[in-house]
């Protein structure tokens, strides 16, 4: 889909692991609270919680994830909701970010978008293409 709009920028990721679920700790599974904060044309902070699987071969994994973005983007205040699906394939990333359909609230009401995220020498960037009514 095309979005009229893209912006990016940078965050700051705090990933904080949580206990796993009684009887959940011999399956492999993780689960991670995720706290980030994003600079530029999206000035926000998000709160959510990502569960991850490592697979048998190194490089091997898989995660979800969703959070709460709240702030402003573009000037427009409100929040919406991203939510991620990712594997590494034996070292091979793909990664789907999306905002979730009518999460949108106050001037963000009705945005809909995808998300994409790079790591370069340890800082995070974003890239967001998205449309509002």
């Amino acid at each position: 889909m095309q979005y009229p709009h893209h912006i990016s920028g940078t965050f700051e990721v705090k990933l904080n692991p949580q206990a796993a679920a009684p009887g959940i700790e011999a399956a492999n599974l993780g689960r991670m609270t995720i706290d980030k904060q994003f600079h530029g044309d999206l000035q926000a902070h998000s709160l959510g919680e990502m569960l991850s699987a490592m697979g048998e071969i190194k490089g091997s994994a898989g995660y979800v994830a969703i959070e709460r973005v709240t702030g402003t983007l573009l000037g427009k205040k409100g929040s919406f909701v991203l939510m991620h699906t990712g594997t590494m394939n034996r070292g091979q990333p793909q990664l789907t970010i999306q905002v979730v359909p009518d999460s949108g609230t106050d001037e963000l009401t009705g945005i809909s978008g995808s998300m994409g995220i790079e790591i370069k020498e340890g800082q995070h960037f974003y890239s967001f293409d998205f449309s509002l009514p």
